[in-house]
């Protein structure tokens, strides 16, 4: 039996926010949602989607059409937005590649 994904509530309401934001962002435009889908190569359904904030919705295609409306993502400016992806590259690169579990104390007291 498969059971279906569940999300927190702050990744739900996430999700709504950015959909409604990218929704404003299209209407302020007046673009239709045809138009929107046909600008970001996608179906009308697939935007509708993204717009109801679905947490299927692949996360390049709902930052791609973000960007076409004019939401901004993390930083307002590309330069801002370069700069803070090579500081966490920077952090990465302190950190050791792999990540092991911290292994649990065995209770042998009978």
């Amino acid at each position: 039996m498969n059971n279906p994904r569940t999300y927190s509530r702050h990744g739900r309401e996430a999700l709504a926010l950015l959909g409604k934001q990218i929704r404003l962002g299209r209407k302020q435009r007046r673009w239709s949602e045809l138009e929107l889908a046909e600008r970001a190569g996608i179906a009308r359904a697939t935007l509708q989607k993204i717009e109801k904030g679905d947490p299927g919705s692949s996360i390049g295609l709902v930052f791609e059409v973000a960007v076409l409306v004019g939401v901004p993502l993390f930083k307002p400016e590309l330069p801002d937005l370069v700069r803070e992806r090579e500081r966490v590259d920077d952090k990465l690169a302190l950190l050791p590649k792999a990540v092991r579990a911290i292994p649990k104390a065995v209770d042998d007291a009978f």
